[in-house]
């Protein structure tokens, strides 16, 4: 399937669907604390989506090739889990880093967005894993312009964290988004620079690192959805949804609550 190029109809479209993921971001960071559920969150999240934005929560009965369909509306993945967590009654610990990942359908066009919150106080080592998926996300963020290439996205993410001792799971990627929830291409996080297809103005796709603290290898729980770092150590994820344009970059998601970008 070819890359879409989005039309500036298009693109207005999916700039209201991502301000409204990252408004569905915004209000759920406060009620992330010790003792709330992944389920509770899941519940307020969904009827913020339905009722107030008048939206649609894409991943409830989202049923790819070979999954069931996903139970939820947001993902929940908490410490080890690396994506696609499933929400559930076990509260939230001291300490616990859970990574949220919203996406909204609006009008017929995806938002998607996610970010990594803390229930009380992170350690120093899970603290310092999610600042460096932020900055991870941000090179990644910044390579992007017409005329460069997917490879340089992943060169710009994996040459960043590797040398700081994490590693970068190669099974999941970045992928296009507009109508459809996932389009081409593939967005990977490693890579080598100058390589993959060029970028031009139009096209719309996330960038969402998942960083580890220990070795990249990762596997599948029985619920066919949740996966986790083999060797049980943390995991960290951030994701915008970007869009290439004339100049360089316009993030999709941002919104009044968005962590900023980090100095360049």
């Amino acid at each position: 399937m070819p890359v879409s190029i989005k039309t500036p109809q298009e693109i207005e479209k999916m700039r209201i669907a991502g301000r409204l993921t990252g408004e569905v971001l915004d209000y759920i960071t406060p009620f992330v604390k010790v003792g709330v559920t992944t389920n509770e969150l899941d519940r307020l999240c969904h009827d913020f989506i339905v009722n107030v934005q008048r939206a649609i929560p894409a991943p409830l009965n989202y049923a790819p090739g070979g999954h069931p369909p996903y139970p939820k509306s947001i993902c929940t993945s908490i410490n080890h889990q690396v994506c696609h967590g499933v929400p559930n009654n076990k509260a939230l610990k001291n300490g616990d880093i859970v990574n949220l990942d919203v996406t909204v359908i609006k009008d017929g066009y995806h938002g998607d967005s996610s970010r990594m919150l803390y229930a009380g106080a992170p350690s120093i080592l899970a603290r310092r894993l999610c600042e460096t998926t932020w900055l991870a996300l941000w090179r990644g963020i910044r390579a992007v312009r017409p005329g460069a290439y997917l490879g340089d996205i992943g060169h710009a993410i994996q040459s960043f964290v590797e040398p700081l001792g994490y590693s970068v799971v190669r099974e999941f990627c970045g992928h296009g988004i507009g109508r459809q929830f996932h389009e081409e291409p593939q967005v990977l996080h490693y890579g080598r620079p100058r390589t993959g297809i060029r970028l031009e103005p139009g096209m719309t796709f996330t960038i969402e690192p998942m960083i580890n603290a220990g070795k990249a290898a990762i596997k599948h729980l029985n619920d066919g959805w949740t996966v986790v770092t083999k060797d049980h150590s943390l995991s960290a994820q951030y994701e915008h949804t970007i869009l290439v344009t004339d100049a360089g970059f316009e993030v999709l998601t941002v919104s009044d609550g968005c962590p900023h970008p980090p100095n360049p």
